[in-house]
Formats: C-alpha cells, sequence, structure tokens
C-alpha cells in the first residue's frame, strides 16, 4: 500500500501547501518507506518507527542544534500527528480487502443455502409452534411400519370342542375357531407366537403379508412363558429387525401390530407404561412391558414396535375390559422372547433350573419386624417335598436375602435367578432363621415344564 503525501496531510490539519513548502525540505515532499520519530532526543527507548516510501530514506534524530528534517522544532507533534494519520489510512487499506471477502462469504453461502432449502425443504428442522411435534420427532411413523409390517403374520387355527357327552360317551362336538398374530423372527421361516394361541388347536394357518398361506410345524412351546415357536416352509422370509428391551424406558412409543378380530394389518400406536411387571398370574416367569397401545382379541402374538421399526416385544394379553378399565395391555420383551427361541432351535424345549422353592413377596411390616432392609428379602412360603431346597435343610419361613450373592427383592426375581441357571448349577444362598444369619448351596436340577 502507497501511503499519503504529506502534503494531503497537512491540509487536513489546517496548513497550506505554501506552508508546507516553506517548512519542509524539498526531499522529504513525497511518500515515506521508514522513518525513525523520538520524542527525546537523549532517551533510544522512546523512538519508533513508521513505515511508508520515499525516494531518498531519512532517518529522523533529535540534536541540541539540528531540527527535525529542517523543521522548526515547533513542527514536531504535527509531524508525529500526519505519520500516525498516515499509518491509520494504511492500516484500513489492508483491511479493505479482507472485509469485502468476509462480505462476499457471507452473502454467497446465504445465497446457497436458500437454494439449498428451496430444493430440500425437509432437511429444515422440525420447529415446534403452538404445542405441535416436538423437535426431532416424525411426524409418521409410516417409515418403521413399512420396515416390520412384511414380517408379521396372520394366525388362524381351529378347535374342536366337546359339548356335553351322550350317556354311551359319544357326544358331540364343536368347531371353535379363532385368530391371532405370529413374527417373523428367522429368514429361514421361524415364527414366535404366544402358547395360548396355539394351544390344543387341531389345526393351525399362517398367512403371511403377501398372502401366502401355509400350514406351520410346531417346533417347540414354552408355556411357563406364553411363547412357541413354529416355522414354515416358504423359502427365505423377511424377517423383523430385533431391537432390546432392556433400553425401553417409560414414556417411549410404541405400535402394536397384529391381526385383531381378523383385521389383518392393524397397528395401533401408544407409549411404554411400565417395564418389569409381575405378579399377573399370565405366566410363571413374568417380566412384562406395560402399554396403552390398543391389544385386542386377536393381537396375541403379534409385535410391539418402537418407532426405528424393531421388535421390543410380543403382544400377549390385555388386562379385563370393563366399564372402569382402558388402555392397559401386556407385552412379552424381545429379550426373553430371543433367550427362549434360541433354547427351544436347540433343544426343543427350554431348559430352566429349579431347586424347590415356593416364595412368597415380604411387606413392610414383616420386614420391619425381621429388623431387615424392606427392600430386600423373600419368604419361603413351601419347600417341595424331595427337591433340592429341602435336601440343603431350607424350611418354610425361612427368610432368603441374596442368592449368588445377588440381593433378591422379589418372589419373581428369585425364580428367574434360578430358571436362569442349567441343571447340576451351585446357588448360594443367604437368609434368616429365627433371627438368626444362615448360608447354605443347593445344587439344581432340570425344571419339569409346566403343561
Amino acid at each position: 500500500m502507497v501511503l499519503p503525501c504529506l502534503p494531503r496531510l497537512l491540509s487536513k490539519q489546517g496548513a497550506s501547501r505554501n506552508d508546507l513548502t516553506r517548512r519542509l525540505p524539498g526531499r522529504f515532499i513525497a511518500f515515506f518507506e521508514i522513518a525513525k520519530i523520538c520524542s527525546r532526543p537523549d532517551s533510544p527507548s522512546g523512538c519508533r518507527w513508521a513505515r511508508g516510501w520515499v525516494r531518498n530514506p531519512t532517518r529522523i534524530i533529535h540534536s541540541a542544534t539540528q531540527n527535525w528534517l529542517g523543521v522548526g522544532a515547533q513542527d514536531a507533534p504535527v509531524l508525529v500527528q500526519i505519520l500516525n494519520d498516515a499509518l491509520a489510512a494504511n492500516r484500513m487499506a489492508r483491511l479493505k480487502p479482507v472485509l469485502v471477502f468476509l462480505i462476499q462469504s457471507v452473502v454467497v453461502g446465504l445465497a446457497a443455502a436458500f437454494v439449498v432449502v428451496l430444493v430440500r425443504p425437509q432437511l429444515l428442522p422440525a420447529i415446534n409452534i403452538g404445542g405441535g411435534l416436538p423437535a426431532g420427532q416424525p411426524a409418521s411413523y409410516a417409515n418403521a411400519v413399512e420396515i416390520a409390517a412384511p414380517s408379521v403374520a396372520n394366525v388362524y387355527t381351529r378347535r374342536l370342542i366337546s359339548d356335553t357327552p351322550d350317556i354311551d360317551g359319544s357326544g358331540k362336538f364343536r368347531v371353535n375357531t379363532s385368530v391371532g398374530s405370529a413374527v417373523i423372527i428367522d429368514a429361514e421361516g421361524y415364527l414366535v407366537t404366544n402358547y395360548h394361541v396355539v394351544a390344543q388347536a387341531n389345526d393351525v394357518r399362517i398367512q403371511l403379508a403377501d398372502g401366502r398361506i401355509a400350514s406351520p410345524d410346531l417346533i417347540g412351546v414354552d408355556a411357563e412363558t406364553d411363547l412357541a415357536l413354529l416355522k414354515v416352509d416358504l423359502g427365505t422370509l423377511q424377517a423383523i429387525p430385533l431391537g432390546r428391551s432392556d433400553q425401553l424406558r417409560i414414556g417411549d412409543i410404541v405400535l402394536a401390530m397384529g391381526n385383531p378380530y381378523g383385521l389383518s394389518k392393524t397397528v395401533t400406536q401408544g407409549i411404554v407404561s411400565a417395564t418389569g411387571r409381575g405378579v399377573l398370574q399370565l405366566a410363571t416367569f413374568e417380566n412384562f412391558i406395560q402399554t396403552d397401545a390398543a391389544i385386542n382379541e386377536g393381537n396375541s402374538g403379534g409385535a410391539l414396535i418402537n418407532t426405528n421399526g424393531a421388535l421390543v416385544g410380543i403382544n400377549t394379553a390385555v388386562l379385563a375390559q370393563d366399564a372402569g378399565t382402558e388402555g392397559i395391555g401386556f407385552a412379552i420383551p424381545v429379550d426373553l422372547v430371543r433367550g427362549v427361541v434360541e433354547e427351544i432351535k436347540k433343544n426343543g424345549r427350554v431348559v430352566r433350573g429349579y431347586v424347590g422353592l415356593v416364595p412368597d413377596e415380604l411387606n413392610r411390616i414383616e420386614s420391619a419386624a425381621l429388623g431387615i432392609n424392606p427392600d430386600v428379602g423373600i419368604l419361603l412360603s413351601a419347600v417341595i417335598e424331595g427337591s433340592p431346597a429341602e435336601t440343603a435343610g431350607l424350611r418354610p419361613g425361612d427368610v432368603i436375602l441374596t442368592m449368588n450373592g445377588e440381593p433378591v427383592r422379589s418372589r419373581q426375581q428369585a425364580l428367574l435367578i434360578v430358571a436362569r441357571l442349567n441343571p447340576g448349577d451351585e446357588v448360594q444362598m443367604e437368609g434368616l432363621r429365627d433371627g438368626q444369619q444362615f448360608r447354605v448351596t443347593l445344587v439344581t436340577v432340570e425344571r419339569v415344564p409346566r403343561p
């Protein structure tokens, strides 16, 4: 950058061109390249350098008898001001292209963003106005349904029901038909449904989402979790993605898919109302997901999916509906389903540990009387004769506090801890009897499945 000439700067300070000519040598009326200005002759540290351009560089110094560049000493402040103004003008000139570049970049960026949003408006983030959908929530769950729907099948069953038998024992029979649902969980043709959907059925038919119908093979059942595994031979099928029920949170949105009342491909929506529900007397091992998504007759065995289309549960039951009951349904968590299916594939049944305990819950009054934490402990209401528990010396009335070092907080938890063990495994228990602590080790045997 070239600095403005000094005559122009002096004219801005109120000095005329003639005044400048009289005060400064001819060679100074040009452009500075470098000049050293000292405020005091005896203080080099008080000097600074100013950049510019001249034909002949000149160093400005103090002396006892010499003025600066032939200019009177009284003009030194004017010269310093001139140089300062020249430097400021130089800095502004250097900043100008930078500012122009920044402004151009902003304008180009805004124009590009406008074009992108005009072409792809779905890229705009969701905005919650007037109580609409929260930001990030989909306006539709059609994508999740599209992923899961091909893997949900209808189940049609027929049973022979005996009416009042005649005296000769022949009696009369009638055919009872019912509907249910099933879910394809393996591309090889495996489907999972509820045990009660196919229990005691004389004929079972599966209708896939594409309309194909087949009679499945019953691979195995697990009445204690109300699950059954079927298989059809229709080539490679589209299996549903499996999610994780242990990651569900209360309030998560879920969709129930199935065949209620024979209305195939029905989808209802709700939230997870609770997890780990038990003591419903629906099955021996209960760990249900509670939801307010509508589950009706025919939904049993269908899919409970999350908003990504992944299976998180198998729809199983709904609380008896009356005038005061609404929106309370239950599903078996997919983590439990996964384990049961693998066991049935491997053994044709689910192999579980058993020790012969009949546990019951402890209420807070009983826990306080025993002087134990009210959140820990179960009461043995009975001990099965000839079982490992009786062999180990456990008695009715004993309080069990831990199993294999895990605090026992409920009857259902105690059953599940033992059921997860294989026959021959040991389980260590700590408990209370007559106010005294005890420790005992039991060896599990195989649990006989409930019919």
